[in-house]
């Protein structure tokens, strides 16, 4: 069974439909590939491409006011579906919602997406709005 590697266009107009001048934090999860299955045939590991993605994504991510808040190595999943381990784990954040919809319709963000194709097996992309550090678990922060 295929994993989740891009949004539908439904889950997409959801998003476009939330307030797009608020500050975000994507929280990311992806499973990566072994091998890399690019569209042209070129070999890499699952690694490899998602690095080449980052690399390449980066620079728009950047200029659009993303940064990385987060970032963390799954070492187990204590509750859970075992066969949904992760590779990597992160949480960007953007300044907005319209700043997340810029880059993903950036020519060179879409160039670099192809990468991430190739690279990820799986994947959860959750959007959250910000809350305040130190709140208590269960409580609005």
């Amino acid at each position: 069974m295929p994993g989740h590697v891009d949004p539908s266009r439904e889950r997409f107009a959801l998003f476009k439909d939330l307030p797009r001048d608020q500050p975000v934090h994507m929280l990311n999860l992806v499973k990566l590939k072994p091998a890399a299955t690019y569209a042209d045939g070129r070999t890499a590991t699952g690694r490899e491409a998602y690095a080449a993605y980052g690399r390449d994504s980066g620079p728009v991510f950047r200029r659009l006011g993303g940064r990385i808040i987060w970032s963390g190595r799954p070492a187990l999943t204590l509750i859970g579906p075992e066969a949904e381990g992760w590779d990597i784990a992160f949480i960007a954040e953007y300044p907005s919602g319209q700043a997340f919809i810029d880059m993903i319709r950036d020519p060179a963000y879409r160039e670099a997406v192809k990468h991430r194709q190739a690279a990820v097996a799986d994947s959860r992309l959750i959007r959250m709005a910000p809350g305040q550090p130190g709140a208590g678990f269960g409580e609005e922060g």
